[in-house]
Order: structure tokens, then sequence, then C-alpha cells
């Protein structure tokens, strides 16, 4: 075949596909189907964080209720059916007709239409936590049941909802006098977050708790069925939260017995500022840290806690800094002071940090993060005078403060020139492996390698990666299992040596985050049982000898596909049996074969398949791992037993746990 007619049967198919692509092909989502098809897009996922994130959506309702001083109750029930209920006695959502839709309840509106609710002109709240308007309505599509009760005008009021779809009309239940606000009663949908999964009453009691910390003057009763306490044995079934100092005696509760460098804590609350809410704060220095942690902050915004940070952390370490830098000028220690840095005067440091805004900018429906450019300057504002005359209140505090932050910085400069003349050094005498394809990046920053498992996985990984800040490590098979290995052949092994030495980091002892010669380390794996085991013996390694990986949250898992889904033009990947359901009952709904492939391994896709699903930043889903310090004793347990040398504790283990297993396809 010519040139020429080659081009002219290419010109034909582009033609042909042009035609085929017609408005038939456009689909429009409605109500709240979009949230049910991407859950992530609004709570961040489907695992436990986005399950509990459904009760931080509801109560920052109530609590915002409570903010605006209609509310001074909430009251927060988790059942043995795994129904939460959270409850005011504020205003009550209303329920007389909704102005653009007539023929529903303004209830029914909030509770079924993304972006609708109080919060948009600030008429209703001066300062809220929900102000994206998708909360309530979000945690009503990821139920699979919720009902409503609204007291209000001594009436009392009841709706119910499947899956975001009411089941009938709003209810009038008739007069009631000692009651008012709103309750909130609903179930997780199983088919979005899984069969198995469930409120943790622990997390929900310490989240529940929390709140009551950042509003004074409310009261948040928690109760959760009895059985749930014995099975859990972490917290009381009954408890009722109040406390008149708000952040203060949170921090107080947090350093218990600690030592700390100051006397007294800076702790304080400022008055409105241009129409925005107060701001509360509350901050101390102890020398012995806070378990793995040297030091934390913690913040929120209406309520809101902003894991991420923020604009408004930004502003309470700079009011802290600049405090501390003109107290030191004035008392001659200024020239010493000068190379001190925020996070040498925050070292040690345990804040607490909360704001109230009009109109807060978060980043991400899940508010990890507050971005308002404001924010930097109304809580340094608010924080500044305060810290100053706190400082000039107690020289002897304050010299102690600045000794400390003097110290630390003195020690940051020595450890950084340790440092350099270290990978100096290194550099000089590292060979790295010769199957480690490296990324041509000379620093660490957003750099990231991949351990993959085979060659064929490695070649496929190797075309499909970003060759600038991307490097792909394969390895031969299953590494050695470390928790039945002795360190001396731990340390013989081939493989383990080829990981270090391309992380560039020593094991146990030796191990030293800043040698660390990339920002995220990422196991890569097949997504099958093989697959499975592979990356349980990578991180049970990372997990005994290099657990400051996984503290500094620089250890991740990429989720490659197992299925390929196809009907016409359309392609979806799927990363797993359930998923894959998930896909066929909510995408593939028109009509046309849908063809199925399901990849046996990583080197069964081509590069453009593995970029797009599982190493583009801007198209792949990543899993970090994390240590649950909360319950490490049981975490401890369950790895020895699992992958420890007692085969009986294993058997005994899969026996006690084969009737939670669902039926796989290996």
């Amino acid at each position: 075949m010519t040139a020429s007619k080659k081009k002219d049967l290419f010109d034909d198919k582009k033609a042909a596909a042009s035609a085929a692509y017609s408005a038939k092909d456009i689909e429009v989502l409605e109500g709240l189907e979009p949230v049910r098809l991407r859950p992530g897009m609004y709570i961040g996922g489907t695992d436990d964080r986005a399950l509990h994130h459904l009760f931080a959506e509801v109560i920052d309702n109530s609590m915002d209720e409570a903010v605006a001083g209609h509310a001074s109750r909430i009251e927060v029930e988790l059942d043995m059916e795994g129904f939460l209920s959270i409850s005011d006695n504020g205003r009550g959502i209303p329920v007389d007709p909704h102005p653009k839709y007539p023929k529903k309840s303004a209830l029914e509106v909030i509770m079924t239409e993304l972006h609708s609710g109080g919060k948009f002109k600030g008429d209703a709240y001066e300062t809220s936590g929900g102000l994206h308007g998708v909360g309530v309505s979000v945690v009503n599509a990821l139920s699979d049941f919720l009902e409503v009760e609204v007291a209000k005008n001594k009436n009392l009021y009841s709706m119910k909802f499947q899956r975001g779809k009411p089941i009938g009309k709003l209810k009038d239940l008739g007069a009631i006098n000692n009651r008012r606000g709103t309750k909130v009663r609903f179930h997780p949908d199983p088919e979005i977050f899984g069969s198995k999964a469930k409120f943790k009453a622990a997390k929900l009691f310490r989240m529940a708790r929390a709140k009551a910390y950042l509003q004074p003057g409310v009261e948040i009763r928690w109760k959760c069925d009895p059985k749930l306490v014995e099975e859990l044995d972490i917290v009381p079934h009954e408890a009722v939260f109040h406390f008149p100092a708000g952040l203060a005696d949170y921090l107080k509760e947090t350093l218990g017995s600690k030592a700390t460098i100051t006397t007294e804590l800076f702790a304080g609350r400022s008055k409105k500022e241009n129409g925005h809410g107060r701001v509360e704060w509350a901050i101390s220095w102890t020398p012995s840290g806070f378990g793995e942690a040297d030091s934390f902050i913690r913040s929120y915004c209406n309520t809101v806690p902003t894991a991420g940070g923020g604009t408004h952390e930004a502003g309470f370490r700079a009011a802290i800094t600049k405090g501390l830098r003109a107290y030191a000028d004035i008392t001659s220690m200024g020239k010493k002071f000068s190379h001190v840095t925020p996070d040498d005067v925050m070292f040690g440091a345990g804040a607490l940090v909360s704001c109230f805004l009009s109109n807060p900018e978060f980043q991400g429906q899940t508010k990890d993060r507050l971005s308002n450019s404001e924010a930097t300057r109304i809580v340094e504002n608010a924080v500044r005078d305060p810290f100053d005359h706190y400082l000039a209140s107690s020289p002897k505090d304050a010299a102690k403060l600045l000794e400390w932050a003097i110290e630390r910085a003195d020690e940051r400069v020595k450890r950084r020139k340790a440092r350099d003349v270290r990978r100096k050094t290194a550099t000089k005498k590292l060979r790295l492996p010769g199957k480690l394809a490296d990324c041509s990046q000379k620093g660490s920053e957003n750099t990231e390698i991949f351990i993959v498992e085979g060659d064929s996985a490695g070649g496929s990984a190797k075309q499909a990666r970003d060759r600038k800040i991307q490097a792909i490590l394969p390895l031969k098979g299953k590494i050695l299992n470390v928790e039945s290995a002795t360190l001396s052949k731990i340390m013989a092994n081939a493989e383990i040596s080829d990981l270090c030495t391309a992380l560039g980091v020593g094991i146990g002892k030796k191990f030293e985050l800043d040698d660390l010669r990339y920002e995220r380390v990422i196991i890569m794996t097949d997504a099958d049982v093989d697959g499975a085991h592979i990356a349980a013996l990578l991180i049970t390694f990372f997990y005994r000898y290099t657990p400051g990986l996984i503290d500094a949250g620089r250890l991740f898992m990429a989720m490659p596909p197992l299925y390929r889904l196809t009907q016409g033009r359309r392609t979806e990947y799927a990363i797993d049996e359930a998923h894959k359901e998930e896909l066929i009952k909510t995408v593939f709904t028109g009509k046309g074969k849908i063809e199925l492939g399901r990849f046996k391994g990583l080197g069964e896709m081509n590069a453009p398949q593995l970029k797009d699903t599982t190493m583009n930043p801007a198209t792949r889903n990543l899993a970090r791992i994390t240590i649950d310090e909360d319950n490490l004793p049981s975490t401890e347990a369950l790895v020895e037993t699992l992958m420890g040398k007692r085969s009986d504790l294993r058997y005994q283990y899969i026996q006690e746990h084969a009737k939670f297993v669902d039926d796989v396809d290996i």
C-alpha cells in the first residue's frame, strides 16, 4: 500500500470516528450521582479516614450552630448496627418549601442537592466549617440509609433517604414541646466503603472530644453501645465533654506530666477583627518531645481540623518567631538569635491554633489545608501583642525560650555541616546497583523511586517513567522475610543490599532520613496475591529496619489496576473485583458488550497504560503506608503473628479470620 493510500485510509477512519462521536456520548450525572461515582473527589477516597470524614461533615454543621450561638449541646451516639447519630439543640434545618423548588422542602434540597445550604451569603452563619455546601448531601449520597429529624417551632418533622434518594416526602410527626434542633442518623453504604468497613468507637470518641475543646460554650455528649466498649476496651460508653478553658485545657491534657521549658503555657483568645471571628491559641515547649514527634502544631478553622496546615499556621509561627526575635534585640541577644529559623523556634513545641473566618478557602472538599491569604495577617496580629506581653511579664521564661531556640539552631547548623561532609564522602564511594535506572535530577526534591518485582515489570516501568524525577529498581522475586531472619542473614542478602544502596540509607540504628536519596519510596507490585505477598515482605522490612521512613510519610504503595473494561470507545480500569463490579453498575450503563481484560502482572501492561494508571502523578492513586500509633501493640503483635517464625500462630490466625474472607480470584 502506498503512502498516499495509507493517508486516505487514515483520514477515512478519522472522519468515521468524528461522525460517531455525537450528543448521545455526552453523559450528564444528576443530583448526587457524581458523589457515588467518584467519592474520592468529595471525601478523599473510600478508606477508613474517608469513612470517618462522614462524621466530621455532620458534626461540623452542629458545631456551626454552636459557634453562631444557637446551640449549646451536641449528642453523638454509635450503636451496634453501625448507625451513627448526631443531634443538636440548634435552630433546626428549615423545612418550609424552597423558593427555587416550591414542591420540595428546604430540608430535601439540602440533603439531595450539591452546593446547597445556608452558608454562602453569610446571613445565616457569620462563620462556618461547611462553606462548600456539599457536606451533609455527600454523607447522604454515601449512606445506604439516612434519616433526618427536625424539631422546629414546637413541631417534629422527619425525612428518610436511601443512597441519596428520598424515601417518600417530608413527614409532619406532630407537636413536640421539649425538643428543638436537628438529628441526623445514618449508616455508611457497604457498596462504597466495603462490607467490612465500620466506624471505630475510639476514633469517633477522640474526634468528638477535640470538637468540644474548640468551642468552650458547647457540651458534647458521647454514647456508644456497651458491647462495643467491651469489644474495644478503649473508650467509655458514655461521657460528657465540656472545657471552659478551650485549647488551654486541651494542651494541658496533652502535656500531662511532661517537664516544660516555661513555667506557664502561652494561651489566649482574641476578639473579632474586621468582621472575622476570634482566634484562639495555646503553646508550650518541652525538651522530652511528644512520642515519636519532637513537636506538633494542630490547627483548625471554623472548628474544622486542618491536618495539612495552611495560612493560619503560617501566621502563628510568624507571630511567635518575630516576637522572640524582637525580644532578643532588646535584651542584647539579637546577634546570637540572627541564625534562628521558625523551625528552631517551634522545635519541642506543642501548639494549638484555631481561627474563625467568614469565607474560609480550603484546598479540596476534605478541607485539609487553609489557603486564605488574609488568615496569616489575622492570626499574626491576634497573637503578636499578647506574646510580647507574655515575654515581658516573665523575663526568666523568656530567657529560657531564647536559649532553647538558639541551642536548637546551633545543633541544626552542626548537623548540616556533618551531613554535607558525609554526603561528599558517600558520593565518592557510592556504587549504585547496575539494575537501578536512576532519575536525572540531582536533588531529592519531588523525586521518587519505584520498587518493582522482576525485570519484565521493570522494563515497562522504565519506559513509562518520567526520567527526570522517577527512578526504577527491579527486584528479583520475593525478598527475604526479615521477621524470621537473623541480622547477619539480612545484611548478606543481595536484594536488600541493593535496595539500601539505591535508597542511600543504612538500617536499624544507622538509618538517617536525611540520607534518603528520594522524596518518595513507592512499592509497585502486581495486583494479585503474589504481588500482595511481595509488598507485605517489603513493608515488613521497612517497618522493622527503617521505621523512620514510614513515620516521615515517605513510603507508598502504587495502586495498579487488575482489570481493564472497555465498552465502545470508553475504557476504565478497576483495581480489584469490587471496583470492577462498581464500574459495571455505575459507569457502563449503555448498550453494547463490555470487554473485560485481566492483567496478570505489570509486565503485561504496555508503557502508556502503566504510566496513565499507576505512575503519572496527575492520574494515579497512591496509598501512603502509616503506622497506627494508637494501636501500636496490636500492630506489633499482628506483624509478629503473620510474618514471624511461629507457624502455629499463623495457622490459628487464619482459622479465626477465614470466615471474614470473601472469595477471591487467584
